[in-house]
């Protein structure tokens, strides 16, 4: 499989000479073309910095990271902001739909600010949100429909670009139960349809049990990482929960 995501020696400080906080300490990962890895730890452990960093949200202090073979530290702020929009995808745990447009038009958004031509919105669009069955939603707004149908619509925005790499932050933290299976499986579903690759943060062992890898974040350093294989979810269930003893730090170990 090619190498999607290659992060070496990604360090990042925050604060002055005097009170500096190392938030990440000389990370290195790789993620391959089509994997679903998640990203778990303790609160504080820099889980959401390790994202922000990877995702161009935030810059790194020193260390280098390529996304689709492409070196952030050649890019200036133009063109990172266009590599963003065509070569990421974003989900989060608030949605970050707006309010004004509907469903379809959400969705439609990032194609639309990229001058796709009309036709290929209008056949993207519709074959993303027919494969996360909110088809019948097109013509509503965000405030009409559920939120387990609003975090569908967000990642069909995330999905509708095709790209090289989608990060979720928390993607199942603002739903109930079965509307957070239902999206964990329509992502392992787009994974497996669109050979999508995806990297998400969470704090529930019942979210990351969907993924094929996890990498366990402590103080700012990679502690382990363990793979799915061959185990049913359950299994991995409770290989992920067997790590999380060791970690400490109070996750959500409900399934």
């Amino acid at each position: 499989m090619s190498v999607i995501l290659k992060a070496k020696n990604v360090r990042k400080v925050y604060g002055s000479k005097s009170t500096l906080f190392p938030a990440l300490n000389s990370v290195s990962l790789e993620v391959h073309k089509g994997e679903f890895v998640g990203v778990m730890g303790p609160s504080g452990a820099g889980k959401s910095t390790l994202l922000n960093v990877l995702s161009t949200i935030d810059k790194a202090t020193s260390g280098s990271i390529e996304i689709d073979g492409k070196p952030f530290e050649d890019m200036r702020a133009k063109e990172m902001a266009v590599f963003r929009r065509d070569k990421l995808g974003f989900i989060f745990q608030d949605y970050n739909l707006l309010d004004t447009m509907t469903i379809k038009d959400n969705i439609a958004l990032p194609l639309s600010l990229s001058k796709v031509k009309t036709a290929d919105v209008e056949a993207r669009v519709g074959e993303v949100m027919r494969q996360f069955g909110i088809l019948e939603l097109a013509d509503k707004y965000p405030s009409q429909i559920s939120g387990g149908q609003k975090q569908r619509t967000a990642v069909s925005r995330a999905m509708v670009t095709n790209p090289a790499l989608i990060f979720a932050d928390e993607p199942t933290g603002a739903l109930d139960s079965k509307a957070a299976t239902n999206l964990l499986e329509s992502l392992v579903q787009a994974r497996e349809a669109r050979n999508a690759t995806i990297m998400m943060v969470t704090h529930d062992a019942f979210a990351a049990s969907f993924c094929e890898r996890i990498l366990f974040i402590k103080d700012g350093e990679l502690f382990t990482e363990i793979y799915r294989g061959t185990a049913t979810r359950k299994q991995f269930f409770q290989k992920i929960l067997d790590v999380l003893a060791m970690l400490g730090g109070g996750m959500n170990d409900s399934i």
